[in-house]
């Protein structure tokens, strides 16, 4: 969060000369990187940072193009942001997001933030002053490379870059109960040189979460139901530390980043509860316990270097390596109330050593109406398990690789915009007792059609494939209850997704809003199922294959101000999903449900509030029907130059709720309900601090990736 320097409002005109060749090594299979493309509409839309001119600009304006859009920002806009994340707040599907403080989509999903083509993270955010903002680029269908990776990508593009120094730190925090959110950032440039260094933390600490679940089956001709409820202390905290360091040679048309992070993560849960248990017709009381704990910690290091050749293309490469130390336990008991008798002792150790590796290359080439975008990216996984469970002590090895080959070709003529391209995924996963491959060729087509200024139809289609992930390809194996197991499933093959979507787009003083009808199938669709196992004599919880899933319904998103200003906007999301699960034995599992979710949001001079909240639904899983979580939330901000105060009240009138039943075609009946009555009326209050001066120096970093989270089942 910053404080900036007051200037007249900018637009720019840029000259985007593009060509970008990536190579990135980043471990594992869950990448989590973009980076954006320059625009391939006329060349005043299509612009290098560095040669941004001053133009007055009047009024906030959107220009949409076949993939994304471009906003650009007036003065009142400028005037009321401290930082470039207030800005992107203003978007019409972006939103704050009180619990984790973070900008987030209104549809869900992973949202992939950049600064002139890099990675950011909420703290470099931050750190962008209002006025050095040009505009913002909206990717609501991302470009080929970042689509198995990111559901939206937002690039926000700023102005020349000088010497200068920014500074910051906020905090919010719960009164009565566990809550803080909590980060502090420092930068300097000088010259070519930039430097870095941020911290944030999340922690969470509730001692009164109330649960209760049922499980009620028949096994061997014998019917068995056990009831049980109870309460847990449960918590975590997230740790971030990083430093980085980028140099920019302008002369010598190169970027080179390198930026070393520790992610330091703790978690716990303390239970106790007692079980009525049924065996046909004799009726037991049990006590129960449930204990669990986990740590990790994680450096990684990310080198990046991109170079200009010629003027019309670019080469970027791009390197990441991540080790991950976990150590996971877990402590499942439960006994006859009356005798002491035990009835089940369930006990799991886990030490992981987890390495990954991401590398990237990617080419761009510029033609004089389009633009060629070739790359190869390679994910590499590896981990080794040391595991004491319920069947024994093990040792064992697992390795996690995909490679993408993909190239694109993006364009305009007339009012038509388009995109299209080929890409070739190789999919090799090697557990403890079988190895995986599978290849896929990945085709992509974009296709805008402009109807006036502020209208326009797109039309999109694309054909991808994705890994498992690596829990749910673990062998390990826990007891839940007595004769109900849980494990993963190392025979699991990646699942193949088409989509496709039909979107039109409106805009003016009033109304800024997409209509999406979709039509989605996914092969191979990887869902949970209870089957019976022999060799335990009971029933486990398992991932399988589907043989498909369909998804078709329509999708409202966007914002509403009544008054044309920012005086009242209201910003809604609706999704209608009719959902067919066609399992590998024919079995048919419909469900049908409408999404939705609603923030109100009021701005008057230096002070804001605003209220979220929605209705919670029930959503197909496997065989399980799961609510998400609901929300009603309502916080207000005071601005006063530097200083942001906040306070607010999270899950209004009601806690937390998480809510599980299973459909009639599970062998298993389960229900379950869990409050967190810990958050009910949880009052917060918020203190922030952003100090910059001139302005930072920004790279171009073509190519983003993460690798793989660490593995903890």
């Amino acid at each position: 969060m910053l404080i900036v320097l007051f200037e007249k409002n900018i637009m720019i005109r840029m000259k985007s000369k593009w060509y970008c060749i990536l190579l990135l090594m980043s471990s594992a299979v869950g990448i989590s990187a973009q980076i954006t493309e320059g625009n391939i509409s006329e060349k005043a839309d299509t612009v290098k940072t560095k040669e941004i001119q001053e133009v007055i600009l009047k009024s906030q304006h959107k220009k949409q193009f076949a993939d994304h859009a471009n906003y650009t920002f007036d003065k009142e806009a400028l005037e009321k942001a401290r930082n470039s994340k207030d800005l992107l707040t203003t978007l019409p599907e972006l939103q704050l997001d009180p619990i984790s403080n973070t900008v987030k989509s209104i549809k869900g999903g992973k949202v992939l933030f950049l600064i002139n083509g890099i990675e950011a993270s909420d703290n470099q955010i931050k750190s962008v002053t209002p006025t050095n903002v040009v505009r913002v680029e909206y990717f609501d269908i991302p470009p080929a490379r970042y689509s198995q990776r990111a559901d939206t990508v937002v690039n926000i593009i700023t102005r020349n870059p000088e010497v200068g120094y920014s500074y910051g730190a906020d905090v919010t925090s719960a009164l009565t109960t566990g809550f803080v959110n909590g980060s502090a950032y420092a930068g300097y440039t000088k010259g070519k040189n930039d430097f870095g260094l941020e911290y944030s933390i999340n922690l969470r600490d509730y001692n009164n979460r109330q649960y209760s679940k049922i499980y009620d089956y028949s096994l061997n001709d014998i019917h068995y139901r056990s009831d049980e409820s109870g309460k847990d202390h449960f918590g975590y905290t997230d740790q971030n530390i990083a430093l980085r360091y980028a140099n920019v040679n302008p002369e010598k048309k190169y970027t080179f980043q390198s930026k070393l992070s520790f992610d330091i993560n703790t978690n716990f849960n303390k239970g106790i509860g007692n079980s009525v248990y049924t065996k046909d017709l004799i009726t037991e009381n049990h006590n129960t316990i449930h204990n669990s704990n986990s740590n990790y910690t994680s450096p990684t290091l990310d080198l990046y270097y991109s170079k200009n050749i010629g003027k019309k293309d670019e080469l970027s490469l791009n390197i990441i390596g991540s080790y991950y130390n976990t150590k996971s336990n877990q402590f499942d008991y439960e006994w006859v109330s009356v005798t002491d008798e035990d009835v089940f002792n369930n006990k799991m150790n886990l030490k992981a050593k987890q390495t990954g590796l991401v590398g990237e290359i990617v080419h761009i080439h510029n033609f004089e109406k389009g633009k060629l975008s070739s790359g190869y990216r390679i994910t590499n996984t590896n981990i080794s398990n040391n595991l004491v469970n319920l069947l024994g002590n093990s040792d064992y090895s697992v390795n996690y690789l995909t490679q993408y080959l993909y190239t694109e070709y993006s364009g305009k003529k007339d009012k038509f915009t388009y995109r299209f391209g080929i890409g070739l995924t190789n999919i090799h996963n090697k557990s403890a007792g079988t190895t995986q491959d599978d290849l896929t060729l990945n085709p992509k087509l974009v296709l805008s059609y402009s109807i006036a200024n502020n209208q326009s139809i797109r039309v999109t289609s694309d054909y991808t494939s994705k890994s498992p992930w690596a829990d749910a390809l673990s062998s390990n194996i826990v007891q839940v209850v007595p004769n109900i197991y849980k494990t993963g499933n190392p025979y699991l093959k990646p699942s193949h997704i088409l989509r496709n979507n039909l979107v039109y787009s409106f805009n003016n003083k009033y109304f800024d809003f997409n209509l999406v009808p979709f039509y989605n199938i996914l092969y191979k669709d990887i869902t949970q199922f209870y089957v019976f196992v022999e060799e335990l004599e009971g029933y486990t919880l398992t991932n399988e294959n589907s043989k498909y899933t369909r998804q078709a319904g329509i999708q409202f998103s966007g914002s509403i101000k009544p008054f044309g200003n920012s005086l009242l906007i209201i910003k809604p999301f609706f999704q209608f999903s009719s959902i067919l699960l066609k399992k590998q034995d024919g079995t048919e599992i419909k469900n049908d449900y409408l999404r939705n979710f609603f923030t109100i949001s009021s701005e008057y001079k230096s002070f804001s509030i605003q209220y979220q909240f929605n209705i919670p639904v029930y959503v197909l899983n496997g065989a399980f029907l799961s609510t998400n979580e609901n929300a009603s939330h309502l916080f207000i901000n005071y601005k006063k130059q530097n200083w942001t105060f906040s306070t607010g009240i999270y899950w209004l009138g009601i806690p937390s709720e998480y809510k599980t039943k299973s459909l009639p075609e599970s062998l298993v009946g389960y229900t379950a309900q869990t409050q967190i009555c810990n958050n009910k009326n949880m009052i917060v209050l918020g203190l922030s601090f952003d100090f910059s001066s001139g302005r930072k120096l920004q790279i171009q970093k073509k190519l983003n990736n993460s690798t793989t989270p660490a593995t903890t089942f």
